[in-house]
This record gives structure tokens, C-alpha cells and sequence, in this order.
């Protein structure tokens, strides 16, 4: 390398933060270095003292600082020092001329590395930053709380400037902001040094003054060298969007579990209406299509909407009716904005000054009156829609100056759209419901007919959960010789297929009833019938039990006063004797229907007149509280009640919980007996002149019963039915007239063999005998006995009014 040529630069070490000083008086002699400084230029001080400053730095343009004059008391530049290994080295200086005790003019040189601050360069750009360019909002109070100073950042967010702050409380240069209890929270700062972080400040500044606004304020104590407090620092940051945001999360949290806990719809949309109010709207309303409600589908709409209102919620005091309560309809106009909605699919944001708003309530000049009373004055109409159907429309209110947004707009949409499908789950259930509960109902006895052997009265309850409805039924059959037979059942399951089965079932036990079967005959019919459906299944190993069912059939005859039963698998009856005593019957066991690996055997017991016989299902002794349903209900049943109609009231009432969670069918019947001259009988001898004698007889147990007007058409039946049996049946023969509300006919024979009606052909001598009864008579027909046959028929007198 020549000699002339530039040492190259040195590398500057590190002074830790320390001061690299030099000392220069007037004359340029150096009087002082420090030991940063024999760090920083690798020189000690005995090499530099008493020596020219100007052997030691290099300035690449300017004078040297010492040779400024009077006035000129501050310095600050680059320059160039030669090192002690004779390399230059580049720093940045800052000067300050001083005088000594004797008066003496010296420069106090501070050098540094360019690009690393001394400490007081940073405490001066620190405090530049933080008063002018700091994105945090900043503010300095006094031990008293009034203002000091205050940052741009503060001044921006609050609208107010240092000179309307300056020496006043938060309080009285803000008045819009809520700031009592963050004064409280700063002179607490100030008393315990104990800093505050996070406190919530909500209220309206001067910048934005039409809009509610939510700082987090934080305060800590500011102190001297020696701990003494001289004031405070608070810093605000505005956190309103977050704080919406939280809140809008919140919002969504509580919907979602307090909308659509049930499947009702008005209580669905009042969980809407009240989760919306107060935090969106100070009034909401929720209006459902009329049509949809009914079962039609939505749409078009193209003309006035008919809307039911079906929840309202107000923040204020107001009757939470804006006109109309829930339940009633109300009719929107074709070009009304809740239309638009609806038709449009989309949300609208309406104050009550806009046009359209206007132009429709110019047409309801009610709903504008009061509107325009209880001072609303922003509207939002969501439509309520669900799987892509329109259902109706949600309308919010709001009686502030601040308009709904977008990010209330949002977060309605989004209230509006969970509580949608809720609404439309809730419409499909009740409508399923409905339907389910109306087909149960018409396979019901829709009345009860009167009856000489009983006087019923029955209760059907649905169960009270989701499912609604199940297989219980009961009925009350009218039979042959003022009979009665009565029945009570219950399909395994709910819903609609355990309802249409019942419905089947109760339909063959009427069938079968006709045919005058005994009640284990019955139920061994019922019970193949059951078993044949479950074969028809599609999987018929998994929907035997779902097809299962349990049923009691019981045959009462006034006559005798027997009464016979069947049971298959189902609670046992209970019988209340005229004296008050209350027993539960131990019937022959049977099995449930549809399992056919049992036969089915009858019991035979014979009741007081008077007496009530109690046929029930499950649902009313299934105890969820620990008693013995049955033990309870033999308790219900020993309260004494003026009719069997009270004492199934008092029996629901003393049962039933108040949430039946399983559907509950009961049957009560009180027992008549006819009286002895109600009943004539006559054995007849197998001859053909004791037809003769038998319509003798029927005249004159007619006479004695005032029935003379009847004996023409009673001889003509008699003496077919008597005539068949002779020639056709067996001994013993017997002939049986009953007078109950009608007069009844039977003859009966030990023969198997029964007859059958046929059409008589032009010239046959006989096939006309039972048509003939057919006309004649109101109904007629046949029952097997264990003895033979009976063949019976009813008839009313000439003027068809009862006998």
C-alpha cells in the first residue's frame, strides 16, 4: 500500500451507553476526556490533555465549534477523529459552550457513533414522539386531577384540544363521557400507587358526538427521583368496534341457547323478540304469513299480506302492542317496506322520516300516530326466512337519534336466521301435531250413544312432549241383548305410525265385536292381526316391539249382570262396588299382542248394579315420583264424586303430573241392571204348532208392556225366527223379549249351523224369511254361543221413536 494512501476506517467499540466527553476551552485545548472517550478513540488521556483539538478531529466543512462566537452557544455536526492506531473514525458530536467558576469560556464536546443516541438525545425524541406523533392517546394530570398536558393522539380522539382541557377535571372538559367512576379509579391510583389497566370509559366526545363510544383507560402514578408523586398518566385507546364485537358475540351465544327451546311458535318468537330487546332495538315485533300458519304455501306477493302477529318485546314503558296484540292479523299494503322485504328477501334500514315510510304510513294513519306518540325513529325490517321459504317478517324499532347500521343489520340477520329454522321446525311440528292429534281424534268415539247396560265417560290425553301423541284408544261397543263391550288399548310408541296402527286395531276389534265373539276369542283375532303386521314390515325382527301393543276387552250384560274380560298383556281393571270399596281385578294373565305363544283366557265376575268398572292404560300409574301408581289410584278412586264424570276430572287431577310425558286413555263405566219385567223368556218344544203359541205369547207380553203398536211387525219376526229353529236347529230352543230403548228379539238354539241371508229367486217357496227380518227390523244378526246359536234383531216402534 502507498503511504499516501487512506488508512481505511476503524470499526467503533461499543461505550455500553456511556459518555465519550472532550473538554475544549477557547483556544482549542483539549482540558478534559473521559474514559468512554479513551474507549471510543483507543487514546488515552495523557496522549490528548494540553494538546490542540484540532491535531485530534477533522472537519469536513464549517469552522470548529470553540471558534464560534459569543451567542453561538450550541454545536451539533459530524466530524472525523483520528484514533490512537492513526485510522479516522466518523462521529456524530453535540456541543455546548459553558463557563468555568474563574469565568472561562470551555465547549463540552458528547461523541458518539452516528446512528447510536446519547441518553439525553433519546429522552429528547422520546418525549417528541409521545407528545406528537404516538398513536396512543396520552394525558397528564396534576395530584388534583386537572389537566396538565396532552398528547395529538389524545386531542384527535377526543375533539378537544390541550387549551379546553388545560387545569380542568375529566369530568368538565368531557361532560359526555361517563367519567365519575373513572375519577374515582385515578385518585385511588393516586393515593395507593398502584396503577389501573383496562377500565372501561363509555360516553360521547366531541369528535363524534351522535355516537356512543367505549375506552379502555389505563393510569399509572408519575414520580420524581426521590418516589415523590408529582401526577398521573392515563392513556385511552378506543376500543368501541371490539367492544361491539364482544357484545355481538355475546348476543349470538344467548340465542343460541335461549331461542327455539320449544317447539311452539308463538314462544319461539317471543325468545327472538326478547333476546333483540335492549340490545339491538328498543321495540320488536314478529309477524308470521297468515297462509303459512294455515298450512298454504307463501307468496306471491303481489298484493296486501295478511301477517299474524305472534311476539312483541318493548324496552320502555309502553304496552308491547303497537297496535296489535299476538294472535291478531294485520294487513300490510302491497308497497309497503315490510312487503318489499318479504318479497325481496332483503333487510331494510328505514328512518321514519324517508319517503316510503311516509307514503305507507300515510295509509295507516293509526300505526303513524303511534309511532310518532312514543317517538321512534329508526326502523330495520329482516325478513324471516327459513329453507329458502319466506315465513314473515321481523321489525325492530329504535327511539334514539343513532340509526341502525350495518353491523346491526348483521347481527339482526343473523338472530333472525337461528330463530328462522326454529320457527319452521316449530310450524312443521305443530302442524304434524295437529294433523297426528286430529287423525287419533276421528278413530276416537267422537260421543258416547246411550246405553241400557252402562253410562261412560272417558278422557283421552296426548302426551305432553315432543312426540304429542301415541297408540292409547279405548271404546265403547254397543252388542246384541242390550250388551255392551268395552275396550281399552295401547300401541307401543308415539307419533303417527303408533296412532295409525291404533287406529287399525281399534277398527278390527269393532269387526270382531260384530261377529259376537267372547273376549279371549277376540283378542286371539287381534293378536294374528298384530302378528300379520309385523310381517308385512320392511324389517320385521326390529318392528315387532314397535308393532307390540296391550289391550283389555270386557263384556257386560245387564241381563245378568256378568260381566266377562280378556286381558292381553295390559294393566288390570279396578272395580268401585256401590258401598265404596275399590279393588284391582287379578284377570287370567295374557300376553302382549303379536308374540302368539300364549293363548288367551277369560275371567267372569259379577257386578252389583251400580257398580264402576275403571279401564285405563299405563300412562295414568307410571310413577316418576317413587309411589305405587296403583296404590294411588285407588286412593283417587275412593273420594266420593256425583258422576263417573267428576271422577275421571278428580282421577287426572290426583295422577297426572304436570308435564305428561306419555299419552293416557281412561275409561270409566257404570253399571246398570234391567229390571225383571224388562226381560220374558219362553222355552218352545220342537214342533211346528208351537209357532202358533209363540206369537200368542208375544201379544200378550206386549200388551202387558204397552206395546200393542209393535206386535204386528214383533208376530212376523217371531214366527220366521221360531219357525227357522224348529226346522233347522236343536234343542233346547228358547225365545228371549228385552225392552230397552229398543225391543229386541232373540231365539235361541243348541245348533252351530248359522243362517245366512239370501236373494229368493222368483219361484222359490223360501229363502225369504231372513230378508224379511232385515226389512222389517232396525238391525239384526247372529252370535255363537258355547251352547249353540242365538239369532237376534232390534226394532223400534211404528213412529220410530224408542221403545
Amino acid at each position: 500500500m502507498d503511504s499516501d494512501e487512506a488508512p481505511p476506517l476503524r470499526q467503533a467499540p461499543s461505550t455500553d451507553g456511556g459518555r465519550a466527553i472532550a473538554i475544549v476551552d477557547e483556544q482549542g485545548t483539549v482540558t478534559g476526556w473521559s474514559r468512554d472517550a479513551e474507549r471510543l478513540l483507543a487514546c488515552g488521556a495523557e496522549e490528548i490533555l494540553g494538546h490542540r483539538a484540532d491535531e485530534l478531529f477533522l472537519w469536513t466543512a464549517g469552522s470548529p465549534f470553540w471558534t464560534l462566537p459569543l451567542g453561538q452557544d450550541d454545536w451539533q455536526g459530524e466530524l472525523s477523529a483520528r484514533c490512537g492506531d492513526g485510522r479516522p473514525l466518523r462521529l456524530q458530536g453535540m456541543g455546548r459552550r459553558f463557563s468555568d467558576r474563574d469565568g472561562r469560556s470551555q465547549w463540552v464536546l458528547l461523541m458518539s457513533v452516528p446512528g447510536q443516541l446519547l441518553p439525553q438525545e433519546i429522552g429528547a425524541a422520546l418525549l417528541d414522539w409521545l407528545l406528537t406523533r404516538s398513536p396512543i392517546a396520552v394525558t397528564v394530570f396534576d395530584t388534583d386531577l386537572r389537566q396538565v398536558q396532552q398528547n395529538s393522539a389524545m386531542t384527535q380522539l377526543t375533539g378537544a384540544s390541550q387549551a379546553d382541557r388545560q387545569g380542568k377535571r375529566l369530568s368538565q372538559a368531557l361532560p359526555g363521557l361517563h367519567a365519575e367512576a373513572w375519577e374515582r379509579r385515578m385518585r385511588q391510583v393516586i393515593a395507593t400507587g398502584e396503577p389501573a389497566f383496562d377500565e372501561e370509559l363509555h360516553g360521547r366526545v366531541p369528535a363524534d358526538p351522535h355516537r356512543e363510544h367505549v375506552f379502555s383507560a389505563s393510569a399509572s402514578t408519575l414520580q420524581d427521583s426521590y418516589g415523590q408523586v408529582l401526577g398521573l398518566c392515563a392513556t385511552v385507546t378506543d376500543v368501541t368496534n371490539r367492544h361491539k364485537a364482544r357484545e355481538r358475540l355475546i348476543i349470538l351465544n344467548e340465542a343460541s341457547t335461549r331461542i327455539g327451546t320449544t317447539l311452539d311458535v308463538m314462544h319461539t318468537a317471543q325468545e327472538l323478540a326478547d333476546v333483540a330487546v335492549p340490545r339491538i332495538a328498543d321495540l320488536a315485533s314478529v309477524d308470521l304469513l297468515e297462509t303459512l300458519l294455515n298450512g298454504d304455501e307463501p307468496g306471491p306477493f303481489t298484493g296486501s299480506v295478511a301477517l299474524r302477529r305472534v311476539a312483541n318485546q318493548s324496552a320502555f314503558d309502553l304496552a308491547p302492542e303497537l297496535i296489535h296484540r299476538p294472535g291478531d292479523v294485520d294487513i300490510y299494503p302491497a308497497d309497503s317496506p315490510p312487503v318489499r322485504c318479504m318479497a325481496t328477501g332483503r333487510s331494510a334500514l328505514l328512518r321514519l322520516a324517508d319517503t316510503e315510510v311516509r307514503s305507507w304510513l300515510t295509509e295507516d294513519p293509526e300505526r303513524a300516530a303511534r309511532l310518532q306518540k312514543y317517538a321512534l325513529q329508526s326502523i330495520m325490517g329482516v325478513p324471516v326466512r327459513a329453507r329458502g321459504m319466506t315465513l314473515g317478517i321481523a321489525i325492530f324499532y329504535r327511539r334514539s337519534a343513532d340509526p341502525f347500521t350495518d353491523e346491526d343489520r348483521l347481527l339482526a340477520e343473523e338472530l333472525v336466521a337461528r330463530a328462522a329454522v326454529c320457527l319452521d321446525n316449530a310450524r312443521r311440528f305443530t302442524r304434524e301435531r295437529t294433523t297426528a292429534l286430529a287423525l287419533q281424534h276421528s278413530v276416537l268415539p267422537q260421543r258416547g250413544h246411550a246405553q241400557a247396560a252402562v253410562r261412560t265417560a272417558s278422557r283421552y290425553l296426548p302426551a305432553g312432549g315432543q312426540s304429542g301423541l301415541g297408540g292409547d284408544w279405548f271404546d265403547v261397543i254397543p252388542l246384541s241383548g242390550a250388551r255392551v263391550g268395552l275396550v281399552v288399548g295401547d300401541v307401543v310408541g308415539h307419533g303417527i305410525t303408533a296412532a295409525a296402527t291404533m287406529g287399525r286395531l281399534r277398527t278390527a276389534v269393532r269387526t270382531l265385536s260384530d261377529v259376537d265373539l267372547p273376549p279371549d276369542e277376540l283378542l286371539t283375532h287381534l293378536d294374528d292381526l298384530v302378528a300379520h303386521l309385523s310381517e308385512e314390515r320392511e324389517d320385521p325382527d326390529n318392528d315387532a316391539a314397535e308393532l307390540g301393543a296391550t289391550c283389555l276387552y270386557a263384556i257386560y250384560d245387564p241381563v245378568s249382570r256378568r260381566c266377562s274380560m280378556a286381558c292381553a298383556g295390559h294393566p288390570p281393571p279396578a272395580v268401585v262396588t256401590p258401598d265404596g270399596a275399590v279393588e284391582l281385578l287379578e284377570l287370567a294373565p295374557g300376553p302382549p299382542l303379536g308374540l302368539g305363544y300364549l293363548p288367551f283366557e277369560p275371567s267372569v265376575i259379577t257386578l252389583p248394579e251400580g257398580s264402576l268398572l275403571v279401564l285405563y292404560t299405563d300412562g295414568l300409574v307410571d310413577s316418576r315420583t317413587g309411589d305405587d301408581g296403583y296404590e294411588r289410584l285407588q286412593r283417587a278412586l275412593t273420594k266420593p264424586v256425583p258422576s263417573p264424570e267428576a271422577l275421571c276430572d278428580s282421577v287426572l287431577e290426583d295422577l297426572l303430573p304436570d308435564q305428561v310425558l306419555d299419552d293416557v286413555a281412561l275409561l270409566i263405566a257404570c253399571t246398570r241392571a234391567l229390571d225383571v219385567d224388562q226381560v220374558a223368556s219362553l222355552d218352545i218344544p220342537a214342533e211346528e204348532a208351537a209357532v202358533a203359541k209363540a206369537r200368542a205369547w208375544v201379544t200378550r207380553q206386549l200388551a202387558s208392556w204397552e206395546l200393542e203398536a209393535a206386535d204386528f211387525v214383533t208376530e212376523l219376526v217371531v214366527s220366521e225366527l221360531v219357525t227357522n229353529a224348529i226346522k233347522y236347529g236343536h234343542a233346547p230352543i228358547q225365545l228371549r223379549l228385552i225392552r230397552d230403548r229398543t225391543l229386541i228379539c232373540e231365539v235361541s238354539d243348541a245348533s252351530n249351523t248359522a243362517p245366512h241371508m239370501r236373494r229368493a229367486r222368483l219361484f222359490d217357496e223360501g229363502g225369504r224369511g231372513l230378508q224379511m227380518v232385515a226389512q222389517l227390523t232396525q238391525r239384526w244378526g247372529t252370535r255363537q254361543t258355547r251352547e249353540g246359536k242365538t239369532i237376534w234383531c232390534e226394532q223400534l216402534n211404528p213412529e220410530g221413536e224408542p221403545v
